[in-house]
């Protein structure tokens, strides 16, 4: 067993044998179960053969066990008519390995398998909720350095006498095997047969994801990001590194790198921003009638935080109240998710929140600030620290008189009507321009 794939690699096979695989496939949650032993076949099955031959006994035997079970559970999944197909494409996968196939055909063979099934039974493979590396950075040194190390190579103090030892996630010929998606995944789940525990108890979805980018960053060189390809959200978390080297070459694989690593916030102005949070809702309401209610809670508070959160702080210089009945609406909305509330009552408090995000849409009015408001709301701040600065002199001066320092009073005024000066003087080759 190869080092981080010890990471997927165990994942499967002790619950498996535990429970019968036909109950586990005979519900939505066979398919990411699937999706895990396909993963880890397609990364730990190439260094098992060369030339045609077995290089790996014992590795080259948990393949094929694994394909055993990965069988099972694809024919167990629940009836489609996309199912037959899956059923045949594991039949050549294992064909495949039994013939001692080129790693590389097997790892690519596997992968869209992958896809495939991943569209077929509608398994998210992608974050709710841009994950963000900086919310990861403590969460890997409250539960990971001690086994990892704080560099992540696998040489935490926990890790004396481990059999076996924790994965180097420095490791980038290894790293560049794993998904983002399996990585988080693998958080979520533990690792069987070794001393990495399950976190799903201790992080939910989005920490699981925000550690995974941390993670991914550690053979990652944060320069590359700044490119003028840009990778989608969906791609970073679905692609391994590897795809993207044998599609676009070493440039565009150093940027995925970088970029799953610390993904891209998409820049949007309010009208963009409430278009987003409407239509994460209605993402949201359709999970929720599927019976996928974490996942709804998860897309409801995605819509919040990088939709309508964004443009909070421009609502209140147009009208406060607005903003927070729109508030009021989105949380009662998070609310009946989470009291599982019957549909009709989610849909209701749902058009009520959308009602007024078309409000706040209305008053925010296009992408940007209108001049009126950029007028009325700079004019709010230069009166506000006006005052400020004018209550604070005249504390000030107020005291030297008392006190009789009349010197003392001459040199503030010279100081304010001096900082004036200065300024207007900052002020206006600021503001002019060149005829």
């Amino acid at each position: 067993m190869t080092g981080p794939f010890r990471f997927l690699a165990w994942l499967m096979l002790p619950a498996l044998m535990s429970f019968s695989v036909n109950l586990l496939a005979a519900t939505a949650e066979g398919a990411p179960q699937a999706l895990h032993l396909l993963d880890y076949i397609g990364a730990d099955y190439p260094p098992t053969v060369e030339a045609g031959k077995v290089v790996d006994e014992s590795e080259y035997r948990e393949q094929v066990e694994f394909l055993g079970v990965l069988q099972g559970l694809v024919a167990g999944l629940p009836d489609k008519p996309e199912r037959a197909e899956l059923v045949k494409g594991v039949d050549e996968l294992l064909a495949a390995v039994n013939a001692h196939a080129d790693g590389a055909a097997v790892a690519r063979q596997a992968r869209q398998l992958g896809a495939r099934l991943a569209v077929a039974y509608e398994v998210s493979q992608a974050p709710a909720i841009t994950p963000d590396p900086t919310r990861g950075a403590p969460l890997y040194a409250q539960h990971c350095s001690v086994c990892h190390g704080e560099a992540g190579a696998g040489d935490g103090p926990a890790s004396v006498g481990m059999e076996p030892a924790p994965a180097n996630l420095r490791d980038a010929t290894r790293l560049d095997r794993l998904s983002l998606y399996a990585i988080y995944n693998t958080l979520g789940l533990g690792v069987e047969g070794t001393d990495m525990p399950s976190f799903a108890d201790q992080l939910d979805d989005r920490q699981r994801w925000d550690l995974a980018t941390y993670i991914a960053g550690f053979t990652a060189d944060p320069a590359a990001a700044k490119s003028e390809k840009s990778f989608n959200l969906a791609d970073l978390a679905r692609q391994t590194p590897n795809e993207v080297l044998a599609a676009e070459g070493p440039q565009a694989l150093a940027t995925f790198r970088a970029q799953r690593a610390q993904p891209p916030q998409v820049k949007r102005g309010p009208a963009q921003l409430l278009d987003y949070t409407a239509a994460t809702l209605d993402k949201s309401l359709a999970a929720f009638r599927n019976g996928e209610h974490e996942q709804a809670y998860d897309l409801s508070v995605a819509a919040y935080l990088e939709g309508f959160e964004l443009v909070e702080s421009s609502l209140d210089n147009v009208d406060a109240n607005v903003r927070k009945d729109t508030e009021k609406a989105l949380m009662a909305y998070r609310q009946s998710l989470q009291d599982g509330l019957p549909i009709e009552q989610v849909e209701e408090r749902l058009d009520v929140a959308k009602g007024k995000l078309t409000e706040s849409a209305g008053l925010l009015g296009g992408d940007g600030l209108s001049w009126s408001l950029s007028y009325i709301s700079g004019l709010l701040i230069l009166l506000r620290e006006g005052l400020e600065a004018i209550l604070v002199l005249a504390a000030i001066l107020a005291f030297l008189r008392n006190t009789g320092q009349q010197s003392a009073v001459r040199s503030v005024n010279v100081g304010w009507g001096l900082a004036l000066l200065a300024g207007l003087g900052t002020w206006a080759p600021g503001h002019w321009r060149p005829m």
